[in-house]
């Protein structure tokens, strides 16, 4: 399997070469020459360790462990059960799918697990030290020191808005006292957090002398480790491989929902993927209309991981809709801020808006027809999965962290607080650590240099 840029520029490179690297060396991102074609009726009946070797080998055929650190990644003692990602059917036909049961309490950690095993095995072999520069709205952060944190060569430098996320979000980040996790609040939305990012990543002499590397979802390990659970959630809710299943998904940064259009490329019988956007709309603007317009900044909300308004794994898709053209893609990337493709289709795709008030009620709705109770990032995956439910075809919503993250919108939607998993009762009473910066550039750059690995 060899990767290519979005942009076109460079050779195509194996997977050990990219797995490191954040964007490509021309700003753009890596994706596979060719999507690989799935083994339905072989992958079935596969525990979750084994499925997940059988799809990342696919997209990782140089990794000669890979197998070991697959299955020493997805085990009940790190995600709760042997099950990884429980299917929790509340009728028939109506799922939500259990990704967060990690040791952050969030999809992210299914992928990051991974990711930080990858890190951890390359470095060794290579004898190489990595300074992982990321940006977060809430889980991301949290699911990557999580998995690095202590790891030998590795430090983590991860930003995030000020102010932005829950306290128990913050608390998870910032609580953290490894030596190789160095947190940065800074003054503005997750945007600009990204941003930096990518301006970091773009100064190519820094990033090859402080050998700097991503674990966003910019990393496309990141992206196949997600395509694993969807098959897992069309193999838990069908009972044979002629049937299809529409997936909803909570979407921000598109790359949850982007996952699932890999596997559907790879063959997985998805009917629909169901976009679903908070105020921040400029995806489900997208899907609506083809027109793809960049807000300002992203406007705070009840569920903030999804507070984002440049959807980095957009370019992704793009990419797909635009023929692979790396040139056209360059050019509506780097050219400005909005463009209008509503003469291509872009079939397999629909969208919706959640608001707040719809948040609370999908809450307060789910939990008194099911006893159920789900985050708000959940509720809106929820909320307009049901408005684009279609009959007769299952439809499976993605959960996206646990209610505990977001005590306070679920004790105004149901009076009460959400039970807290052992060992998260006193989070926010924890000491804290983390420096406060300006969205700049050079300001990351100064203290990455004192501070890396």
């Amino acid at each position: 399997m060899k990767y290519v840029s979005t942009r076109g520029g460079g050779e195509a490179q194996a997977f050990s070469a990219i797995l490191l690297e954040g964007l490509a060396a021309d700003g753009g991102l890596y994706v596979p020459e060719a999507f690989p074609k799935a083994d339905l009726q072989g992958w079935r009946s596969l525990s979750y360790p084994d499925l997940a070797f059988a799809v990342l080998s696919l997209f990782m055929d140089d990794m000669p462990d890979l197998e070991v650190i697959v299955k020493r990644t997805y085990t009940k003692e790190v995600f709760g059960s042997d099950d990884i990602t429980p299917l929790k059917t509340l009728e028939p036909g109506l799922h939500i799918f259990g990704l967060s049961n990690g040791p952050t309490l969030a999809f992210k950690d299914v992928a990051l697990q991974l990711l930080g095993n990858l890190f951890e095995s390359v470095l060794q072999k290579e004898n190489r030290k990595l300074n992982i520069l990321g940006a977060t709205s809430g889980d991301t952060g949290s699911a990557a020191e999580y998995a690095l944190r202590g790891k030998k060569n590795v430090n983590v430098f991860m930003l995030s808005p000020q102010g932005r996320m829950s306290a128990f979000q913050r608390a998870q980040m910032y609580s953290l006292q490894e030596p190789n996790i160095h947190n940065l609040a800074v003054k503005g939305v997750f945007d600009d957090c990204q941003d930096v990012v990518k301006q970091v990543n773009a100064d190519a002499a820094f990033r090859e002398r402080y050998r700097i590397g991503a674990v966003n979802s910019i990393n496309w390990a990141r992206v196949a480790a997600q395509v694993v659970y969807y098959f897992k959630g069309y193999f838990a809710a069908t009972r044979t491989v002629a049937e299809q299943v529409s997936f909803a998904v909570p979407s921000g940064n598109f790359g949850n929902i982007y996952a699932g259009y890999v596997a559907r490329a790879m063959g997985l019988p998805i009917r629909r993927l169901i976009l679903a956007s908070n105020e921040n709309d400029v995806l489900d603007e997208f899907f609506r209309t083809g027109k793809y317009e960049v807000r300002k900044a992203a406007v705070a909300t009840s569920s903030p991981s999804m507070d984002i308004s440049r959807a980095s794994n957009f370019e992704r898709y793009v990419f797909d809709l635009l023929e692979r053209d790396g040139s056209r893609v360059k050019k509506l990337f780097t050219s400005g801020q909005e463009f209008d493709l509503s003469l291509i289709p872009r079939q397999g795709f629909v969208s919706g808006r959640s608001t707040h008030a719809d948040r609370l009620a999908t809450i307060r709705s789910i939990h008194a027809k099911y006893g159920v109770t789900i985050d708000p990032h959940t509720a809106d995956g929820v909320k307009v999965g049901l408005a684009q439910r279609e009959q007769g075809v299952p439809l499976v919503c993605l959960e996206t962290a646990l209610p505990a993250k977001f005590a306070g919108t679920i004790r105004e939607a149901l009076g009460s607080a959400p039970a807290r998993p052992r060992g998260c009762e006193d989070l926010e009473a924890l000491p804290q650590r983390f420096e406060v910066i300006k969205p700049d550039a050079e300001a990351v750059k100064r203290y990455i240099a004192v501070h890396a690995a």
